[in-house]
């Protein structure tokens, strides 16, 4: 399990919203191997005056949030394809792109009526 909150400006990136997503989404496929309809993408896209940052208007930080259990090298390759893949197809220099990895255990998520350590999905999260 993995869902993804994209901190960005509203007047830079509302615009772009399904380019980034798809961006996003095909670095998580490829890193993690996710399956292509296993997209949850949250936008938080504020008013200029509310993302207070010494980074470009185009300024991201992108955090994923997900189940314990992936290798430090299967994080690694995510922040590489942040760095290598999106962040060229976006048009962004590497200064206006921060990738957080957040983990939990299963047990601390409730997913269709079920703690996530009862959850079958049908992929791995131990890549």
């Amino acid at each position: 399990m993995a869902q993804v909150k994209i901190y960005g400006r509203r007047d830079v990136w509302a615009p772009r919203r399904r380019e980034l997503s798809d961006a996003v989404h095909a670095a998580l496929v490829g890193a993690w191997q996710l399956p292509e309809d296993k997209r949850f993408h949250r936008f938080l896209l504020l008013d200029a005056e509310d993302l207070v940052a010494p980074r470009s208007p185009e300024y991201l930080v992108i955090e994923i949030v997900c189940f314990t259990g992936r290798s430090p090298a299967a994080r690694r390759a995510l922040i590489a394809a942040f760095f290598e893949d999106v962040a060229p197809a976006l048009g962004l220099a590497a200064e206006d792109l921060e990738v957080v990895i957040l983990e939990s255990p299963p047990a601390s998520w409730g997913i269709r009526g079920v703690a996530g350590d009862e959850l079958t999905l049908g992929y791995r999260v131990d890549v």
